[in-house]
C-alpha cells in the first residue's frame, strides 16, 4: 500500500482573515473557494503546486454537531487547542521574522527542540496552532 496526504482540514472563524494569513502572509495559492448556505470552504496549496492542500472550513458545518459540541469547539479554538498544522521552511528564522513583522500572533520564537527540530509557532486568526520547522 502506498498512501500520501492529499488534504488536511483546519477550521476558520472568518474566511477573509484566514485568507489574509494563509494566502497573503504564508504565500499559499487559492485552489478552490466554495460557498454554501452562508458558509465557505477555501482550499489552499503551496505555490510549487505540490499535491497536499489545506482546506479551511466552517468548524460546525457538520450537521451532526450539536449546539453544545459547537460551543466546545469554539472554546477550544479560542484557546488554540482544537487544531494544528506543521509546516516546513528552509529558513525558520527568516520566516519567523517576516511573520512577526507582519503582526502574526507569536506563540514561540525559533528554538532548537530537544528532539532535534528547530521550530517556531504562531496562531492563525481562528486560533489554530501553526508550527514551522526548519528543513534540511
Amino acid at each position: 500500500m502506498s498512501l500520501s496526504i492529499r488534504h488536511t482540514f483546519l477550521p476558520h472563524t472568518d474566511p477573509e482573515e484566514s485568507l489574509a494569513f494563509y494566502r497573503d502572509l504564508l504565500g499559499f495559492e487559492v485552489l478552490n473557494d466554495v460557498g454554501y448556505d452562508g458558509m465557505r470552504w477555501i482550499t489552499l496549496g503551496p505555490p510549487d503546486g505540490g499535491p497536499t492542500s489545506v482546506v479551511l472550513h466552517p468548524p460546525t458545518a457538520d450537521p451532526g454537531i450539536t449546539e453544545e459540541e459547537g460551543r466546545v469547539v469554539a472554546e477550544m479554538m479560542a484557546k488554540g487547542t482544537y487544531a494544528s498544522i506543521v509546516l516546513a521552511a528552509a529558513d525558520v528564522d527568516a520566516t519567523f521574522e517576516q511573520m512577526a513583522a507582519a503582526g502574526a500572533d507569536v506563540v514561540q520564537e525559533p528554538l532548537d527542540q530537544d528532539w532535534g527540530a528547530r521550530d517556531c509557532a504562531f496562531r492563525d486568526p481562528a486560533g489554530n496552532m501553526v508550527r514551522i520547522q526548519q528543513t534540511g
